[in-house]
């Protein structure tokens, strides 16, 4: 019994000494290729992608409306006519969906400025324009939000100096970018009141540290691309017209 047991150690013994230390990368190597009009085509390959190319082009390169001049988020200082047409664009298309849903109205919208991606350029307005300017996949969703917290929203516009889309305000800062007005739908802001405020998945979630829509009452997801919002527009409208105006602006 006893030369069993130290046999079996033994064999166990021998069996880890064998066993062959783990493998550890020590070094990793690779050549960038260049991809250039003298790559032979896989013309097998070819035939099968091509019809599918072919019908995507079509269908990005159809013109659904037509723009009377370029537009660029760079042209305007608290408010720009793209970032105007964008948040008016999510208002309208966004209420419509919002409305059948719920019966309530939104109340008024934010965007930010980073997420205008391309100019619209004067000439026909295409799908492929859309998504340039929003190639991402944010979706509206609308939050409701007591007044203190739309009151947090201003604060963080006047702060923020920048041009971010929005509908359905009227912020007026003065020399020192302190606010002198803030009104929603033209009222003053009651801080008592729900508010439904219409934004991107992306902003709602704290992206541009806006942080402003934590916590709320209610949160609604429209289950609707801002791309495909402004596509749907832009068939539904022969000639955009955005315009810098009063929306959000500083007195000298």
């Amino acid at each position: 019994m006893k030369y069993n047991t130290v046999f079996t150690f033994l064999i166990a013994l021998s069996i880890f000494a064998c066993k062959e230390a783990p493998l550890v990368i020590t070094k990793i190597e690779g050549k960038q290729i260049p991809i250039k009009d003298t790559l032979k085509i896989n013309q097998s390959i070819e035939d099968i992608i091509k019809p599918y190319r072919d019908k995507v082009n079509n269908d990005m390169n159809e013109v659904i409306s037509y723009a009377p001049e370029t537009y660029s988020k760079s042209n305007g200082n608290l408010n720009t006519a793209i970032g105007n047409l964008m948040a008016d664009i999510v208002y309208e298309q966004g209420n419509f969906v919002f409305n059948k849903r719920t019966g309530k109205n939104i109340d008024a919208v934010i965007l930010n400025h980073g997420g205008i991606r391309s100019i619209i350029s004067k000439g026909n307005i295409t799908t492929r324009t859309a998504f340039e300017v929003m190639p991402f996949e944010n979706s509206i969703v609308v939050a409701a939000l007591k007044g203190k917290q739309v009151d947090s929203m201003m604060q963080y516009l006047s702060h923020a100096k920048r041009a971010h889309p929005v509908n359905g305000i009227k912020l007026t800062l003065n020399k020192d970018f302190g606010i002198t007005e803030a009104l929603i739908q033209g009222k003053a802001i009651d801080a008592n009141k729900t508010y439904y405020i219409a934004t991107n998945d992306y902003l709602y979630n704290g992206g541009d540290r806006m942080r402003f829509f934590r916590p709320n009452d209610s949160l609604y997801v429209l289950d609707y691309k801002i791309r495909n919002a402004m596509i749907d527009y832009f068939k539904r409208v022969d000639t955009i017209n955005p315009v810098i105006d009063n929306r959000f602006t500083q007195t000298k």
